[in-house]
């Protein structure tokens, strides 16, 4: 189980790691395994809009076991499917990455991370500071 702290943990990190990196305003979302959401902070700068992407990656990500990475590829895949996935879930899922599982010690899914702002491979490796400076494993 995530705590309340180490999301708020996994939210700075995920900013601070976009401000090392000159990255564009970041938000996001850190979601328990159960797709609620539990942190979430959008910097100055970024539109507003962007609570649904981040919300909409760590969705996706949780909600399907697998990260924004091996969404987009099955999207790329098997558009279809994906559609259809999405519709089942009231459209709620974004399949790119920046949607980040985050794993306990054993392997199980606990929650996702969810970052946009800048390119989707940098929101991801926010996102995974993040998750690594709460001491959990991350799945881009």
């Amino acid at each position: 189980m995530i705590t309340l702290d180490q999301a708020r943990i996994m939210v700075a990190e995920a900013r601070a790691k976009g401000r090392a990196l000159g990255l564009k305003p970041l938000t996001v979302a850190v979601l328990d395994a159960g797709g609620h959401l539990l942190a979430f902070e959008r910097e100055d700068g970024a539109s507003p809009g962007r609570f649904e992407i981040a919300r909409g990656k760590a969705y996706g990500a949780v909600m399907l076991g697998m990260g924004g990475k091996a969404q987009m590829a099955r999207a790329e895949g098997q558009a279809y499917f994906m559609a259809a996935l999405n519709g089942a879930f009231g459209g709620k899922v974004v399949p790119v990455p920046g949607g980040v599982l985050v794993r306990d010690a054993g392997g199980a899914v606990i929650g996702a991370v969810g970052v946009t702002g800048d390119t989707s491979d940098n929101d991801a490796a926010a996102a995974v500071a993040g998750i690594e400076a709460a001491g959990y494993s991350a799945e881009v």
